[in-house]
């Protein structure tokens, strides 16, 4: 179980506060996800936080 995040990112950072295990961590050019410790918020929320408040839409499934 994982996501990332594609090229489409904007740089916004408005992904990096909402994960509740800090998977996401900001790259050169754009936010990137550790796929060992995402869990996809399981057991933390119904669906991924991230890709709630993603304004490109840029968080999908690894």
């Amino acid at each position: 179980m994982s996501l990332k995040i594609t090229e489409e990112c904007t740089f916004c950072a408005a992904c990096e506060p909402e994960c509740p295990v800090n998977a996401i961590s900001a790259g050169t050019d754009m936010y990137v996800i550790d796929a060992s410790a995402c869990t996809e918020c399981e057991g933390y929320a119904d669906s991924p936080a991230c890709a709630a408040v993603c304004p490109a839409e840029c968080i999908v499934k690894a």
